[in-house]
């Protein structure tokens, strides 16, 4: 992939972010309602996830008309130049619903599979979050990177919860299980702000199941590129089955004690 292509990718990226954020930000109306629900009656879209996912698709479709789609809310096309967009257009939508500040837009580019250009953009903190395969992470103009590696003791480290009531039961359990291992957990309500907040330095840890693709490719690129590592079970990349990101020193413990609780499994 030449340099030039993937200047124009984040350049997308980051505009196409940019006016679905300040649509959310700003088009949010008083009365926003649930629209429908997907894996259970709590796992809530919003009329503004699917108008954000539509302006997204149709700037980046008249850009690059041969490009790909991955979307959660439906966007889904092959396309023929190699280049495919992975999409959540809010992600965080129950924080949104209550009007809670931690959600953001999600937009990652992939090559021939490969996460080369990840963009989180989280409106209500001011914060646009980047990242090119191999040219580093940035918040804005300031180059990201994790936090030194504390002891796991010492960790602050975040999860999140599936919408399936029998899923969340083993997961509450193993977080019971988690937290007198960690200084303490955190529930953010936003994938792609938690893996950014690895990046930046504001956790020590993520980890969560049940995550898609546009749930996990842009942040993770950011969280790689900033130096966290990232996986599932040992020796398997973030998957359905579990996404775990964390400073060097704390990712090999964190995995290991979240593969001997089956974190990965219901």
């Amino acid at each position: 992939m030449t340099d030039p292509l993937l200047d124009e990718l984040l350049s997308l990226a980051l505009e196409a972010a940019r006016r679905a954020g300040e649509l959310l930000r700003d088009g949010r109306p008083d009365d926003l309602a649930v629209a429908a629900t997907k894996s259970s009656p709590i796992d809530v879209v919003t009329e503004m996830d699917i108008a954000a996912e539509k302006l997204i698709t149709g700037f980046l479709t008249g850009a690059r008309p041969d490009d790909g789609f991955l979307g959660e809310e439906g966007a889904s096309t092959e396309g023929t130049s190699g280049v495919r967009w992975v999409v959540d257009p809010l992600d965080g939508t129950v924080n949104y619903l209550y009007g809670l500040p931690t959600w953001a837009v999600s937009i990652a580019a992939e090559w021939d599979g490969e996460t080369v250009v990840g963009v989180v953009e989280v409106p209500m903190r001011g914060e646009t979050y980047r990242a090119v395969r191999g040219g580093g992470a940035f918040c804005g103009d300031r180059p990201l990177r994790c936090r030194p590696a504390p002891p796991l003791d010492q960790a602050l480290v975040s999860t999140g919860f599936n919408y399936v009531q029998s899923v969340r039961c083993h997961q509450a359990e193993v977080a019971r299980q988690l937290i007198p291992c960690f200084r303490d957990i955190r529930r953010g309500g936003s994938a792609a702000v938690d893996l950014c907040d690895v990046a930046a330095g504001r956790l020590d840890g993520y980890y969560e199941r049940g995550l898609h693709p546009w749930d996990l490719a842009a942040g993770d690129l950011v969280a790689r590129e900033a130096g966290a590592l990232t996986g599932s079970r040992p020796g398997e990349p973030p998957n359905r089955d579990l996404a775990v990101a964390a400073s060097p020193g704390v990712f090999t413990p964190l995995q290991r004690l979240l593969d001997e609780l089956g974190a990965w499994h219901d």
